[in-house]
């Protein structure tokens, strides 16, 4: 029997389309890349993927993954040189579909119709907050409403929505983080993603730490709040597809300081 697991190629934009500097943000040192790729590496590493795939017997949904920065804040013909490399795939019927993450203030009705004639079925937002005092601690440059209005936009599009949250920024307590989880909830996301925020080497809150402006959250308290709000989420029935950010060895080197663990979401569901 053919494998049944759904494979997703993944394609890095680090700090791509990305005018704003959030205090958190090392796109560059988690990812291991500082160069925004071109067509030909988008069409290699597709190929490269698929040819894998295919010779293992993959039979499982296919999608390319656009991951990092701020996809639909990229110049438009960026943009469309992206999608329709990969939208190739897809009207081959090698891809099924197309996967990007974006800024919620960077969504309206012509960008989600334009993603849409693209092949794209999902957008990743990364709201990291619904608290407007955290938002703006954190140099996001947008409010909560932005967010609900970006959800708003994907869903009457029919485009599938996961939203980002990171407790722990600055200002966070467990009732602001709580206060993100409820609000999340009344969004009604495909799903989320939890990244519990880390100081890493060279960003703003690095510095902030440096001078006692920031103190970053220990593990014991970042696995308690996540324990509540994974529980929250699951009653909801919306699925948490990742608590923690991948181990790799470029966050290890970027790692200052805060409550990261490799294997994060086994802590959560342990306790």
């Amino acid at each position: 029997m053919g494998k049944k697991k759904r494979l997703i190629i993944p394609v890095f934009i680090p700090f791509g389309g990305c005018p704003h500097q959030c205090v958190f943000c090392d796109q560059a040192g988690i990812t291991g890349r500082s160069a925004l790729p071109d067509a030909a590496l988008v069409r290699s590493t597709i190929e490269a993927y698929l040819s894998t795939w295919e010779a293992s017997g993959g039979k499982g949904p296919r999608e390319v993954a656009f991951y990092g920065g701020s996809f639909t804040g990229l110049p438009k013909e960026a943009q469309a040189e992206y999608l329709s490399t990969a939208y190739r795939y897809v009207k081959e019927g090698r891809i099924d579909s197309l996967r990007l993450s974006t800024r919620p203030d960077y969504i309206d009705p012509e960008i989600a119709a334009g993603l849409v004639g693209y092949g794209v079925a999902v957008v990743e937002l990364g709201a990291q907050s619904m608290s407007d005092a955290v938002l703006k601690l954190s140099g996001r440059g947008h409010t909560a409403a932005r967010t609900r209005k970006a959800v708003e936009v994907l869903k009457e599009a029919s485009i599938s929505v996961g939203i980002q949250i990171m407790p722990g920024l600055p200002g966070d307590t467990q009732e602001t983080v709580l206060y993100t989880v409820e609000e999340t909830i009344t969004l009604a996301p495909d799903f989320v993603r939890i990244y519990p925020t880390l100081v890493l080497r060279d960003t703003p809150l690095d510095a902030m730490f440096e001078r006692g402006e920031y103190s970053p959250w220990t593990l014991d308290e970042m696995v308690a709040v996540c324990k509540k709000a994974a529980a929250l989420f699951k009653a909801a029935g919306i699925n948490v597809i990742r608590m923690g950010l991948q181990p790799t060895g470029e966050l290890t080197a970027a790692l200052v300081a805060g409550p990261y663990h490799p294997s994060f979401r086994q802590l959560v569901e342990g306790a």
